[in-house]
């Protein structure tokens, strides 16, 4: 078992070590000098002059919606300018999206930060690890944890290394996590329905969660006292219908 304490510390000195790389790697950025936005719909003329001055700060309200405009041109060029400011308000919680964090997470994806130089796509990796990481280990994060792993999800493309990660903390703090999880999902899940919504391939997503929380949340959560209301509902994700609805514990949504 990982020692949570340990574990929490170093999380965190982790997780502000991949913020200060991000703030290195991408010093000096701007956006694409031949980037341009609607005036009535994004902002003046002068916000997006700014976003051509490398390293100022941005007030609030010019970073949610220079974030949240999916109509770009040059969508990289526009995220390297904002990562390192947008990567510590996400950690803050100081992100709130209309619908939920995957849409923070669909600004990675857009801006195809996997491919960018090998330098700068490492310092992103880095920096969704060490936060994911964090979130695990912080009993009361600013993001829980259901919702960042729905934003690491849409930025990769995949849930998978974030599971598997989450599979190596076995301590109480991301148990509770976990159970978190399900409480949240569990409606969703249960209707057969991807808890977030995905540019990706959603079934094959919705699979690979349910078979992940039916192979380790309900062992993981009976060790630590779960209640039996709890553990029935994941149960009831390793049934087909009609069986499901059948089974006595139903919740009838």
């Amino acid at each position: 078992m990982t020692h949570p304490d340990r574990t929490a510390g170093d999380a965190r000195l982790r997780l502000s070590a991949a913020l200060d790389r991000l703030g290195a790697v991408f010093r000096g950025m701007t956006a694409h000098p031949d980037e341009s936005n609607c005036e009535c719909h994004w902002g003046s003329a002068e916000d997006l002059a700014l976003l051509k001055v490398p390293d100022a700060e941005l007030d609030p309200d010019l970073l949610r919606r220079t974030w949240q405009a999916t109509d770009w041109t040059y969508q990289a060029s526009v995220l390297r300018r904002i990562l390192p400011q947008f990567a510590t308000a996400l950690v803050a919680g100081r992100i709130e999206p209309f619908f939920g964090m995957e849409e923070a997470g669909r600004v990675f994806d857009r801006a195809g930060w996997q491919q960018w130089p090998a330098d700068q796509a490492a310092a992103v990796r880095e920096f969704l690890d060490a936060w994911w990481e964090r979130t695990l280990t912080d009993p009361d994060p600013a993001v829980p944890a259901y919702q960042v792993l729905a934003l690491t999800a849409e930025a990769s493309g995949t849930p998978t290394p974030w599971l598997r990660t989450w599979e190596r903390h076995t301590h109480p703090t991301a148990d509770r996590h976990l159970a978190q999880v399900v409480d949240q999902w569990e409606s969703e899940l249960l209707r057969d329905e991807l808890p977030w919504d995905t540019w990706h391939d959603k079934e094959a997503t919705r699979t690979e969660l349910v078979a992940w929380l039916l192979r380790h949340a309900a062992a993981r959560l009976r060790s630590h006292g779960a209640p039996d209301d709890l553990l029935h509902r994941i149960r009831l994700l390793g049934l087909t219908e009609p069986d499901r609805w059948d089974d006595p514990h139903w919740p009838g949504f």
